[in-house]
C-alpha cells in the first residue's frame, strides 16, 4: 500500500488526506493543535506537530511514496513565512526522506500586472519578501525531483471571501471591477495533487487554477444574479489587495495536458454549492 504523509492538515490538507486515503493510500497527517482536535475522528492518523520544529516521524514512515507539504501562515511577515514555508519544508524533507515530495505553492509569485496570460514559463518575480521565500522552497522541492503546486485562489464550502463579503454587504468593485480574479475550488485543488502522484507526472512547477480567470465585475455579476440581487458599486478609497497589485490571467494549461480537469470549470458552477453551505 503505498504511503503518503500530508504535512499541514487544513482546509486543502485534509481534503488531500481524505481523498488518498478513499484511493487506499496509507495516511499519516500533521497540522495544528487545533486541527489535530477536529480531526480527531479521521479513519487515518492526525497528528499534533509545530512544522517549524523538529519533524518527529516514526521509521515505517521514512521513505514514503509521497509527503505533500500544505501549510499556511494564516498571514504573517517574511519571517513567519520562512519558518512555516521554507524551515518546515526543511524540517519534514529531512525526517521523511520521501521518494518525491510536493510543495504547496501560490499563484502570487507572479507579479504580472497587465492582465496577460501566465505559464509555468512566465517570469516569477515576486515583487515581496514572503513571495521570494515561497520561491526558494519551492526551490528546494524541484531540486529532489519534486513537485511545485502553484495554487489560484483557494475557495470552497464556508470559504469564500468574495460571497462572504457579499452576503455581509462589504463587497465594492476596484475602480471599474476589471482586475483577473484566479481561483480554484478546494475540491479541485486536492484532485489536482493526488493527479500529479497517480498519473506520474513529470516533476516540475504546475499552475492549478481553474479554467476560467474571471473580472472582478465579472465574479459579483454571478453572485449577484444567482442570488437575485445587485452589481456592488465601486469602492471608495484606496484598494489594498492582499495578493499585492498583480492582474493576470493564469493557464492550467500544463496540468490539463496531463489528463487532470476541474469539476468546477469556473466559480459560477460552484456557486450553488457555496451559497447552501452558509445557510
Amino acid at each position: 500500500m503505498p504511503k503518503v504523509i500530508i504535512a499541514g492538515c487544513g482546509f486543502l490538507g485534509e481534503a488531500a488526506a481524505d481523498l488518498f486515503f478513499s484511493s487506499g493510500w496509507e495516511v499519516i497527517a500533521f497540522g495544528r493543535e487545533d486541527s489535530a482536535r477536529r480531526l480527531a475522528g479521521k479513519p487515518y492518523e492526525v497528528r499534533s506537530q509545530d512544522l517549524t520544529r523538529e519533524f518527529l516521524l516514526a521509521p515505517p514512515w521514512r521513505g514514503a511514496d509521497a509527503l505533500i507539504y500544505s501549510v499556511s501562515t494564516r498571514g504573517g511577515d517574511a519571517e513567519a513565512y520562512r519558518s512555516a514555508y521554507l524551515d518546515g519544508f526543511l524540517n519534514a524533507l529531512a525526517a521523511a526522506k520521501p521518494r518525491r515530495s510536493l510543495f504547496v505553492s501560490s499563484t502570487s509569485v507572479y507579479a504580472q500586472k497587465d492582465g496577460e496570460w501566465v505559464t509555468e514559463d512566465s517570469p516569477a518575480d515576486p515583487p515581496r519578501d514572503t513571495g521570494l521565500i515561497l520561491r526558494d522552497a519551492e526551490g528546494v522541492a524541484l531540486a529532489s525531483g519534486g513537485y511545485a503546486a502553484r495554487l489560484a485562489g483557494l475557495y470552497g464550502p464556508k470559504r469564500s471571501v468574495l460571497l462572504k463579503r457579499y452576503l455581509g454587504k462589504e463587497a465594492a468593485l476596484d475602480g471599474e471591477g476589471s482586475r483577473w480574479i484566479n481561483q480554484i475550488h478546494r475540491d479541485d485543488a486536492a484532485r489536482a495533487l493526488f493527479h500529479l502522484y497517480t498519473h506520474r507526472c513529470a516533476p516540475g512547477v504546475y499552475n492549478v487554477a481553474d479554467d476560467h480567470p474571471a473580472t472582478q465585475r465579472e465574479v459579483y455579476q454571478w453572485i449577484a444574479d444567482f442570488l437575485g440581487g445587485d452589481l456592488p458599486g465601486q469602492a471608495q478609497g484606496e484598494v489594498v489587495r492582499r495578493r499585492g497589485a498583480s492582474n493576470k490571467r493564469i493557464s492550467n494549461a500544463k496540468l490539463k495536458a496531463t489528463g487532470w480537469l476541474p469539476v468546477f470549470p469556473s466559480y459560477r458552477e460552484a456557486l450553488p454549492e457555496l451559497v447552501r453551505a452558509e445557510e
